[in-house]
């Protein structure tokens, strides 16, 4: 059976939603995903998309999923291309979807003239950090990763209100938050 990857839609979101928490418990974190159907509608299918989204079907099956986004490199001057979330279904792998992704997105990286993909790897993964290394990914370990999250991005924010910029505004305005409504239906 052949592997098929394309552009996700709006229609997929419920798998969407699906491949995440999948991904959660394969990351031993099964209860962080706090995600929505209509959060992902509204941030990759709305007028302004935050990610994008590949979707890889086996014999007609959804498979796999890559969800990745755009940033900036201000040292290259340059977009590039910020791989969230790469993953299989345990029953589908071993046939080569991850590496279909993974080119997919590579192609896209080129095609949008990004310099540069990136992406992080647990470090327990070992079939990852194996996989992505005899692909010619580089790692990165001289470079820490930092989060900040609830209270204490809250605490940090401390009551300052945002920059007044005409443009920041207007863009900010473009990304309402998210109304509630029904979840999108997928074809059957």
């Amino acid at each position: 059976m052949a592997t098929t990857i394309r552009t996700a839609t709006a229609a997929d979101v419920p798998q969407i939603l699906a491949f995440i928490r999948a991904l959660a418990v394969y990351e031993r974190e099964p209860d962080a995903v706090t995600a929505t159907e209509e959060g992902l509608l509204h941030d990759g299918f709305g007028t302004n998309p935050f990610y994008f989204c590949l979707i890889a079907e086996q014999g007609g099956q959804p498979a796999g999923f890559a969800l990745y986004f755009f940033n900036y490199s201000t040292w290259m001057g340059r977009p590039g291309l910020y791989l969230e979330d790469l993953f299989v279904a345990p029953e589908f792998r071993g046939l080569g979807i991850g590496k279909a992704l993974l080119q997919q997105v590579a192609a896209i990286a080129q095609e949008k003239n990004c310099p540069r993909l990136q992406w992080e790897v647990l470090d327990w993964n070992t079939p990852a950090i194996e996989f992505y290394r005899a692909m010619g990914a580089e790692f990165m370990d001289a470079w820490r990763n930092v989060r900040i999250t609830g209270e204490a991005l809250a605490r940090l924010a401390g009551g300052v209100e945002p920059v007044d910029d005409r443009a920041l505004g207007k863009r900010h305005a473009e990304f309402p938050e998210p109304k509630a409504s029904a979840p999108p239906q997928v074809a059957q």
